[in-house]
């Protein structure tokens, strides 16, 4: 049994070796290789992966009929799931470049709208917190707005391979903005708001985070809590920012208005519906290109069953 157990991790690390070295190697040939041709091969890679990638394929389809079940005939549905890995691939080209990325680059790759809604909100030195989702190409997003001058810093969760998570991180601090590992940097968060400076966070996702359940493709969604929490503290807007791929693979920037963050009084029902406004404005943004967000993800995992019936609609913060 224990020579089992010694085998298995043997394995294990051979194989999170190989992998991490692959991914290197990969990273390495992509930075080499003019960009719209490393994008031309890695949608063949997409194509393929759609192919042979059953599970993946299959929680995408389930979870774009979900959404868009009563919108779309089935074989929409699986042309947009074909699209989602087509769109991924393709946006891993540039993540994979990041480095390469000079500001002339990234000027001619990228135009933005709404960056006024970023300035208002640090004027007087005020912090921001920068909503955005696993949505476009929300690495190249960070990149664009380090570039731009703002000190930003990112909280992200550690990825499940300590040596992929250390390259991932490399990657972000070299295009100039900084990663926070969530639930290890909640001191350099708050010291972050507090300095004036920008804090990019993703709330898209079904972590094992407090979170409240609100509605989300007319569905209750687990959606953590965190970044309405700091806010409502700290006195600092929530402002919304996506990037998305164009047609002609460059890249669009959307800032929006800052959503509105209720304070009432009444803390359960202020983090409720501020979490509901957040949770609209990712609906909307993913409406318009449904093929940018990441539809493998399991988002609707959490259940309010599991909480009780009374958990459905409700206000109280779940963990």
């Amino acid at each position: 049994m224990r020579l089992n157990f010694i085998n298995d991790r043997i394995l294990k690390q051979a194989r999170d070796r190989f992998f991490y070295h692959f991914i290197v190697g990969v990273a390495w040939l992509f930075r080499l290789l003019p960009r719209l041709v490393g994008i031309g091969l890695m949608r063949v890679v997409g194509r393929l992966l759609f192919l042979v990638a059953t599970s993946l394929r299959r929680r995408t389809i389930t979870h774009l009929t979900m959404a868009f079940g009563e919108e779309m005939p089935p074989r929409e549905i699986v042309g947009l799931a074909r699209r989602v890995f087509l769109h991924f691939s393709t946006v891993l080209v540039d993540i994979l470049r990041l480095p390469n990325l000079t500001r002339p680059a990234l000027d001619g790759l990228i135009t933005a709208q709404g960056r006024e809604y970023i300035d208002q909100a640090m004027a007087g030195g005020r912090g921001v917190i920068l909503l955005t989702g696993h949505f476009g190409n929300w690495e190249l997003l960070g990149a664009w707005a380090a570039r731009c001058g703002y000190p930003l810093k990112v909280v992200g969760r550690p990825l499940f391979d300590e040596q992929i998570d250390r390259l991932l991180v490399a990657i972000r601090n070299r295009a100039g903005y900084t990663n926070i590992a969530r639930g290890k940097g909640t001191r350099e968060i708050i010291r972050s708001l507090r300095a004036g400076e920008p804090l990019g966070i993703l709330i898209d996702q079904d972590t094992k985070v407090p979170g409240v359940f609100v509605n989300f493709f007319g569905r209750p969604t687990h959606t953590p809590v965190g970044a309405v929490q700091l806010a409502m503290k700290l006195g600092v807007d929530i402002v919304p920012a996506f990037m998305y791929l164009r047609p002609d693979l460059t890249y669009g920037i959307e800032c929006g208005p800052p959503i509105v963050v209720e304070r009432t009084g009444n803390l359960e029902e202020d983090l409720f519906n501020t979490t509901q406004r957040c949770s609209d404005v990712y609906e909307r943004i993913i409406r318009r290109f449904p093929e940018q967000w990441v539809w493998m993800h399991k988002r609707w995992k959490t259940r309010p069953e599991e909480f009780g019936a009374a958990a459905v609609g409700s206000k109280q913060v779940f963990g």
